[in-house]
């Protein structure tokens, strides 16, 4: 049959004119119409809602009584009443009225709260502080609703990431590419914690001390204008998290912040809770308050720049504003952890920990460039964390549940765990990429040499999940020596164990204004000054403790040079080191010959397989003898005037410990 204008009518339903309705209408039928009456029914039969996972009934078939308390409803605005008065002003003494939702999403049902009023402090130090008494109780944000974008996967904040803050990209691997803003690092002048009469009495103060301080009254103004920034937001995320995989010694965390970015990072850097953990997450331990993109007020007391990064233990809360680099979060809480743990006799440590397949657990501690990272990532050994651990009387536990990696110079070859878990999921902080094929070039130091990676720590392969482990058998402390004086190994005993863990060695290769580079000494106490809250002494003489109690055997090892100070001598190659620190897995160590250096006094192995022996003491491998005594003294100076500002420090009753360490030093 032809169309009047000749050309033959186009049978739309094939061969089957015998399969026609009786009405005669023609239908398509290789599938059903949809059922949608409009584009956004469409858009919305797209996402099939998340089903809670709590089991109604139990394993013996009763009901739970959880659930036959609550509904899911119910459940669901006391979270937002929770998150209310998280985000409370103490002036108004209310918090936000808040939704559950994206208000981009009109048409989605939410869960909505009326205002909340402030909670009270958790457990305050002291209760002599005033609030001034609110003379207006009503504000421009209390009259509109603050969206809360509660616990979003990585997919969902992929979404508001793209779509609502600039320089957020994909990658070719299926990373998240974004930029932290004008900072790229933390900033340690700017951050302070609340000298209240608890902290004054209980926190390391004064020279060498990390901990700057600031009074109540300025925590709480910024702590209002951090607030009052983001309940002026169409929306804010919040993250309710873990620390520590320890489920006896865990800490309940709170996240609230402005970015998508913020936001994904933290899910990936703090352990992730399950569906039925959230349910009953209840009220916090701690909280953050990331305002990253307001400035704080200069003029306000204590305020030095346009950043501040303040932390109340008291309040058990933390502030940031004026800076959106998101390592600030994990390392304020590292620090929080610091203060936290040790109150429950647990040691938290800034270490690496990876455990054998018969259960064997070392620690390592070591500054960036001692090889911490590459020596405790062993494929034939389990990962059970890259950075923060705690060691309890159950064993040890990682505090996270993701690692942050470092990108400069990255490559598949050198660091292929690292590489493999740059993938979906991923947050690549200030790397620079292809604009058309999305590819990094992690040489390109355009924004920051300090371009980082965060995944979750099951992206890494023979990662242990639980992350929790055993007592440690050896404590490894790791020191990259330019000068070229330290052996390649030496056994500790207790005393010495815990003054070199105070010392925190490495000697980092500096250029003078002649161009010629000079070792320079780096002392960090505890491998980690910046976010220790306690005296160092305090932290070494628990880890000796705990060391005594479980048998654990205290070790140095040098990854740096050797013959000669850098310029002169060579770099320790890392396959000699990967033997040394096998010999200490397999207790190989522990039966060796051993013989004492002069001015440090260290234990030193005669042989260990596969190492060449000459090179086990330094004086073998310096052809200029004067000039090795002449450097050794050097560095025994260098490490007697580091060790002045802990000398005086008394531990316990008496003075024997502090004593007992200083006689473990080097002797000039």
């Amino acid at each position: 049959m032809a169309t009047p204008n000749g050309l033959a009518r186009i049978d739309t339903n094939g061969a089957a004119k015998k399969k026609k309705h009786e009405n005669g209408i023609c239908h398509d039928d290789s599938s059903a119409p949809v059922r949608a009456q409009n584009i956004d029914e469409l858009h919305s039969m797209q996402r099939k809602r998340s089903a809670p996972t709590t089991p109604i009934k139990q394993a013996d078939g009763a009901a739970s009584p959880f659930a036959a308390a609550i509904s899911e409803e119910g459940r669901r605005t006391q979270q937002l009443q929770s998150i209310s008065a998280s985000l409370a002003s103490l002036t108004r003494e209310t918090g936000p009225k808040v939704v559950r939702g994206d208000p981009a999403r009109k048409g989605e049902a939410a869960v909505k709260v009326a205002p909340v009023a402030a909670a009270p402090p958790p457990k305050p130090h002291h209760h002599h502080h005033h609030h001034v008494a609110p003379t207006i109780s009503v504000s421009d944000s209390s009259l509109k609703f603050t969206h809360v974008l509660y616990n979003l996967s990585p997919a969902e904040l992929y979404e508001q990431a793209i779509k609502y803050e600039k320089g957020s990209f994909i990658t070719d691997s299926g990373a998240l590419a974004t930029l932290s803003g004008a900072k790229t690092g933390r900033s340690p002048r700017d951050k302070r914690i609340v000298k209240d009469e608890a902290a004054a009495q209980e926190l390391w103060w004064g020279k060498g001390s990390p901990n700057i301080e600031m009074d109540e009254q300025t925590f709480l103004t910024n702590r209002e204008r951090a607030v009052d920034y983001l309940n002026s937001l169409d929306k804010v995320f919040v993250n309710d998290q873990f620390l520590n995989w320890d489920p006896e010694n865990r800490i309940k965390v709170r996240i609230i912040s402005a970015r998508a970015y913020h936001s994904l990072f933290m899910h990936n850097m703090c352990i992730r809770p399950t569906e039925e953990e959230l349910e009953e997450f209840g009220t916090p331990d701690f909280t953050i308050y990331n305002a990253g993109k307001f400035p704080c007020n200069r003029y306000t007391h204590y305020m030095t720049s346009s950043t501040s990064v303040d932390i109340n233990l008291g309040r058990r809360e933390m502030v940031i504003l004026g800076t959106q680099y998101a390592g600030e979060m994990k390392k304020g809480l590292f620090g929080v952890m610091h203060y936290l743990m040790p109150k429950r006799r647990i040691l938290s440590l800034h270490s690496g920990c990876n455990m054998g397949r018969d259960g064997d657990v070392a620690l390592f501690f070591g500054l960036s460039g001692t090889g911490k990272t590459t020596l405790s990532t062993d494929h034939n050994r389990l990962l059970i964390g890259d950075d923060e651990h705690c060691w309890s009387d159950n064993g040890v536990s990682n505090i996270e549940g993701g690692c942050y990696a470092k990108c400069i110079d990255l490559s598949r070859e050198k660091e292929p765990d690292i590489w493999n878990a740059i993938k979906f999921g991923t947050v690549l902080e200030n790397v620079v990429f292809d604009e058309h094929t999305r590819e990094v070039d992690y040489t390109d130091k355009s924004v920051t040499e300090n371009t980082r990676a965060a995944y979750p720590i099951e992206y890494i392969p023979n990662a242990k999940i639980p992350c929790v482990g055993p007592h440690p058998k050896n404590v490894i402390l790791l020191a990259c020596d330019a000068f070229g004086v330290l052996p390649p190994v030496s056994k500790l005993n207790l005393a010495q164990t815990m003054y070199h863990f105070i010392s925190g060695y490495t000697a980092l290769v500096a250029g003078t204004e002649d161009g010629i580079k000079e070792p320079q000494a780096t002392f960090s106490a505890c491998f980690g000054a910046a976010f220790i809250m306690l005296h160092p002494t305090k932290y070494a003489a628990m880890l000796a403790e705990k060391m005594q109690t479980y048998g654990a055997t205290g070790w140095l090892v040098n990854t740096g040079w050797s013959g000669g100070r850098y310029g002169v001598g060579n770099r320790i190659k890392l396959a000699y080191t990967r033997k040394i620190i096998d010999a200490i897995h397999s207790g190989e160590l522990l039966t060796a010959n051993y013989q004492k250096t002069e001015v440090f006094g260290l234990e030193i192995p005669t042989a260990i397989e596969g190492v060449p022996s000459e090179i086990l003491d330094p004086t073998n491998t310096w052809t200029d003898k004067a000039a090795y005594k002449e450097t050794l003294l050097k560095l025994a100076g260098l490490f007697g005037k580091n060790f002045e500002v802990f000398a005086n420090y008394k531990i316990g009753e008496d003075s024997t410990l502090t004593e007992e360490i200083l006689a473990a030093g080097p002797k000039v």
